[in-house]
């Protein structure tokens, strides 16, 4: 295995004009104001050229407008942010919804329709999800579905913002949402991934989504052929279940979804995700309570499907993605996961349904999510405060 050390100390990052404010729900503050002190990127001794698009509070996800070359990020605390990545030119993005902020939850994933492809802004659907504050100090996990309407280059809206799915039901805490979202290769079908909560034996209770991921229709209702469809109400949303935390969902080239999610003490998973397969938790998983208390490992005639790929010690992904690009010689088709306790990018080669770790790269901080831009250049956020955007191509 390889790991590649990165220089971060030598880094030199370009500042958006714009601070990232924390404020928990509301509109974006952003200020359209090009990025100052343009970088084209530095060679390392590492694998990594690095060029840095600025610093953000606690962001959690990006996704690329397709057929531009502007990248929306979320930030946990309630923003929306976007930045042009060919002109650094910060674009200012209002109408986030209100979330409920602390601990895991606030704002959380964004996804555009692919099929939606354009050169221009204009408008375009746009999908979010985040935490949703119910009675009784509940909260629990939703996705929505409006418009990210763009009138000028540098100013843009969400407007008719509604949700379409919640997680069912909302419980105490904060930890465990998962509410990844990815869409079928052919935009017929949505996923959602609903994290157990921290509550453990819901996710293996079919008559809620709590520990599972969910197949909809684009407008968030039961897709048709959900293996407990007749069953109606949340379980007809199940598509598989026995989830802990999940952090990643993609498809691979053969249109097969895989999913990444946290373990306890041990036992991170990279799984395939199957129509009605039951992933165990927590009856079973290869790692421990965090009290140190056992749980059973998986065995071959335990009844629960198996994962492909799991880590003990933990590598605590954020996200991953499957890489389809050229730039990155050898790693077509390769699952690159972001690395939060590990603070590395985690390269794992595939082959067809079988999978094995192939190398480690140091990043030096918290990996939050790594994607693939639309020339094949991998983008970064770090986690945390001041945490950086990253343009990472062949050093």
């Amino acid at each position: 295995m390889t790991k590649p050390s990165i220089l971060a100390s030598t880094l030199s990052p370009l500042l958006l004009a714009a601070s990232c404010g924390g404020a928990p729900s509301g509109d974006s503050a952003a200020n359209s104001t090009p990025v100052a002190g343009a970088d084209t990127g530095a060679e390392f001794d590492g694998e990594f050229a690095i060029q840095s698009f600025g610093t953000f509070d606690e962001p959690w996800a990006s996704a690329f407008v397709p057929g531009t070359s502007v990248l929306v990020l979320t930030t946990k605390p309630g923003e929306l942010r976007a930045i042009d990545t060919e002109t650094q030119q910060a674009i200012t993005i209002t109408g986030a919804p209100e979330v409920d902020y602390g601990g895991q939850g606030g704002l959380g994933d964004v996804a555009f329709l692919d099929s939606e492809t354009s050169a221009t802004l204009g408008t375009r659907t746009i999908y979010l999800s985040w935490a949703e504050a119910g009675e009784g100090d509940t909260r629990g996990a939703v996705v929505g579905r409006g418009q990210m309407v763009c009138a000028q280059a540098t100013s843009c809206s969400i407007e008719g913002l509604s949700v379409i799915w919640r997680q069912s039901p909302k419980v105490t805490g904060r930890g465990h949402y998962s509410h990844r979202i990815e869409f079928s290769p052919d935009e017929r079908y949505l996923f959602i991934a609903s994290g157990d909560r921290q509550k453990m034996t819901p996710a293996q209770d079919t008559s809620n989504t709590l520990g599972t991921i969910v197949r909809l229709n684009l407008d968030g209702t039961p897709a048709a052929g959900n293996p407990l469809a007749e069953r109606g109400g949340a379980s007809a949303e199940i598509w598989s279940w026995g989830h802990r935390n999940i952090l990643g969902m993609d498809f691979d080239d053969s249109g097969r979804l895989w999913e990444i999610e946290h373990g306890p003490k041990g036992g991170d998973e990279l799984n395939l995700v199957e129509r009605g397969a039951n992933y165990g938790w927590p009856v079973r998983s290869n790692g421990v309570n965090y009290d140190g208390s056992n749980i059973p490992d998986h065995s071959a005639d335990d009844g629960f499907t198996k994962p492909v790929v799991n880590w003990t010690p933990i590598i605590a992904p954020g996200n991953f993605v499957f890489y389809n690009g050229d730039m990155f010689e050898g790693w077509n088709g390769d699952a690159i996961i972001s690395g939060l306790a590990t603070e590395a990018l985690i390269r794992v080669e595939m082959n067809g349904t079988s999978a094995r770790e192939v190398a480690r790269y140091d990043m030096d901080k918290r990996i939050r999510s790594v994607i693939e831009g639309p020339d094949g250049a991998l983008w970064v956020l770090e986690d945390g405060d001041g945490a950086r955007l990253l343009r990472l191509t062949p050093g």
